[in-house]
């Protein structure tokens, strides 16, 4: 079975307002161990975690061991206050204080750096982003900052702007990357940088009546055509299903993502090297140096 590349222990993928409430004064350790359950029940060996600003991931790589799994984490990730980030980790206002953060997540037992440059998908607005993409210039430096305290940076990001930001800072992998355009796409294939896509973020809230499907699909489409173009272009991509997040469930959301890429590309040896490939970038990147 593939790793889960995009997970956040601290979600359930049903209520995130519950699931927050479970762990704002401290970790539920019994919360943590279900979701630790539910990847081992599903084969599932390795986990790289989203952060979260409440020690959820930190508890889940410390019990993971109990479970056999190999858990990655950021500890929390890092956004520009102001911008969206919040929900998953802390806020910085000037690179002094980011770089601050990075020692943080260090102290803490960070695996990697998490940061976020971008919002999320407009599920009212087709094509848009929510909020202020970071300047590309910021990007640079953060990635610059993180590289130099040894870490891998994994970046939260979508939209073109964004995604060749932190494509041309040096980013390690990249996170959703939606509404990239081809151009874009050819940059990440001749970069380093793997792509995470989460397609099953989208492609499981199709008519389940939270957003309106004349909105979900033109983006699981668009999506879908990113896909087959980074399959031509041998660009670098890992599996990893945003876990936790609404409708995508621990443990079963990896198998999810994996089949929307065989429903797509085909489920063929070529794919599964392509994306054995991708992973074992993350699994040798993504740990203390």
């Amino acid at each position: 079975m593939f790793g889960e590349c995009h997970a956040h222990a601290l979600m359930n993928g049903v209520n995130y307002r519950e699931a927050v409430a479970l762990h704002r004064e401290k970790a539920n350790e019994e919360a943590v161990r279900q979701c630790l359950r539910a990847y081992q029940e599903a084969e599932v060996s390795f986990v790289r975690d989203g952060g979260d600003p409440y020690g959820v991931a930190s508890l889940a790589a410390r019990l993971a061991p109990e479970y056999g799994i190999d858990y990655r984490t950021p500890v929390f990730a890092i956004h520009r206050n102001g911008h969206y980030g919040e929900i998953v980790g802390h806020g910085f206002d000037n690179l002094k204080e980011f770089h601050g953060l990075v020692l943080k997540a260090g102290e803490e037992g960070a695996d990697f750096i998490k940061i976020m440059t971008t919002g999320l998908l407009d599920f009212k607005n087709h094509g848009k982003v929510t909020g202020e993409p970071l300047e590309a210039e910021e990007v640079k430096e953060m990635v610059h900052i993180a590289h130099e305290e040894g870490f891998a940076v994994m970046s939260h990001t979508n939209g073109v702007y964004g995604t060749r930001a932190a494509i041309e800072a040096g980013v390690d992998s990249l996170e959703h990357g939606n509404y990239m355009d081809e151009e874009t796409l050819s940059m990440l294939a001749d970069s380093d940088t793997v792509w995470v896509p989460t397609l099953v973020t989208v492609r499981n809230l199709i008519g389940c009546g939270r957003y309106e499907d004349a909105i979900l699909r033109p983006i699981a489409e668009r999506a879908e055509e990113l896909l087959r173009l980074a399959f031509r272009k041998k660009a670098k991509v890992a599996l990893g299903s945003d876990a936790g997040a609404y409708m995508v469930p621990h443990g079963s959301g990896i198998c999810q993502e994996f089949d929307s890429f065989c429903q797509i590309l085909g489920n063929t040896s070529r794919v599964t090297e392509w994306l054995q490939n991708g992973e074992k970038e993350i699994r040798e990147r993504f740990h203390r140096k």
